[in-house]
């Protein structure tokens, strides 16, 4: 059917209005969009149909109904949302929230904390959201007013909400549907808007990219390797180097204990530097 003829508000109205007879139900809807513009769109069209059946049916219509986007989309934090790209502020959000982290600043005071997450584990099980349709907007104004982190905050509440807004690889990809959507309810039902894409974000969570320079830095890594190999000079030069408290060797029938050594501290300094290690087992 042709964008603009009401697809989704139609659907929309037929899943809510099947749990209106049953408000025991754990039914969840999921809604699966693929860009958050459309996340936003579909959000926008929940929330006039939610007052226009609590207008008319009462309180007995309410949901709870959220959209769940990434750290970027949701974080209220200025000085993590300062940062570039959505892996930046991914990496700024875990540099202040993760468990290590706390324990470290517990020691050292001057080790920095989000003080919305540090608020809303101080909440607890009270950090909640009352029932109503809550756009990507409108969690970003809730957790600014209550001090919470948004996103946190609405992955906490997908296990209470009724209906669900998310992209396509909160529940395609294995490594993000293992983390948000592994408690999601068998009666659960899935809507895929625009599911002729499926099959491209199935193909892209599923893949890995290697860019040139990466393989370019293996080359170099394996030719620095092959040029040092049998060079005893190099071999005692790189010992020193990798691993400066150590003396050098000066018997020779200490050479191979020490061509091992320059071998394990070079395999360290591989791993430091993020390289593939499988060069190094070679040798």
């Amino acid at each position: 059917m042709p964008t603009g003829t009401g697809k989704t508000i139609a659907l929309l109205s037929l899943i809510t209005s099947y749990r209106l007879p049953r408000p025991d139900s754990p039914m969840k809807l999921v809604y699966c969009t693929r860009t958050v513009h459309e996340m936003e769109k579909t959000l926008g069209e929940l929330k006039l149909l939610h007052e226009y059946q609590v207008c008319h049916l009462g309180a007995q219509a309410k949901i709870l109904a959220i959209g769940l986007s990434s750290r970027k989309n949701l974080c209220v934090n200025p000085q993590v949302l300062a940062a570039e790209n959505r892996d930046s502020v991914d990496a700024a959000c875990r540099k202040r929230t993760a468990s290590w982290v706390r324990a470290l600043s517990a020691e050292n005071p001057n080790v920095e904390l989000c003080d919305y997450f540090e608020n809303y584990e101080k909440a607890a099980e009270n950090a909640l959201l009352p029932p109503g349709v809550y756009t990507l907007e409108d969690l970003r104004a809730f957790g600014k007013n209550r001090g919470w982190c948004p996103y946190f905050l609405a992955r906490h509440m997908v296990q209470f909400a009724n209906v669900i807004v998310y992209s396509y690889q909160y529940l395609l990809d294995p490594k993000v549907a293992g983390i948000i959507s592994k408690e999601l309810q068998k009666e659960s039902v899935v809507v895929f808007d625009e599911a002729h894409n499926i099959d491209n974000v199935c193909i892209e969570a599923l893949s890995v990219s290697v860019r040139r320079v990466t393989l370019e830095g293996e080359n170099a890594l394996k030719e620095s390797f092959n040029s040092v190999r049998n060079d005893e000079d190099a071999c005692n030069y790189l010992h020193l180097v990798c691993e400066p408290d150590s003396k050098r060797l000066n018997k020779s029938s200490d050479l191979d204990e020490d061509r091992h050594n320059t071998k394990q501290s070079v395999k360290w300094e591989v791993k430091k530097h993020s390289a593939e290690c499988i060069i190094c087992e070679k040798y």
